[in-house]
């Protein structure tokens, strides 16, 4: 099985629509990847979660923002993620908490919309990769 972390943009847009990220997440609920996470991107995606933007978007699909946080916590492994000895997404120093989270579960892949990390290719042999590249290759 597939070792992977999603970015908090993959999270939403498979929750939200169809296409390549909720074919990402069925297959996570039907036990094909096994998804990592740290206390560190849950916090990223309550943050975003309570953006006006996903409150309405949500209200629209029937979901709230607890119903997602529900999903991540049954749906994946929450590791203590040490933190990167140097800054690697310059651009974005936020997006370095997703490879914390990849280099600490060694994970197989960790899967972004996010230009600033896709831009990086990989880290430590750890590939990053768009959804559905990702779901192409495995």
């Amino acid at each position: 099985m597939k070792r992977v972390v999603c970015d908090t943009n993959v999270i939403l847009s498979g929750m939200l629509w169809n296409g390549a990220p909720r074919q990402m997440l069925a297959r996570i609920e039907q036990g094909k990847y096994n998804l990592f996470t740290s206390r560190m991107l849950l916090e990223e995606l309550d943050r975003v979660l309570r953006y006006p933007k996903f409150t309405t978007i949500f209200a629209k699909a029937g979901l709230v923002r607890q119903d997602i946080l529900r999903w991540m916590v049954r749906n994946s492994t929450i590791v203590m993620s040490k933190p990167l000895d140097r800054p690697v997404v310059l651009d974005d120093p936020n997006d370095d908490c997703i490879l914390a989270c990849a280099v600490s579960a060694s994970a197989e892949a960790a899967v972004s919309g996010d230009k600033h990390l896709l831009n990086i290719h990989s880290f430590r042999g750890i590939p990053i990769l768009t959804t559905g590249r990702f779901l192409a290759v495995t």
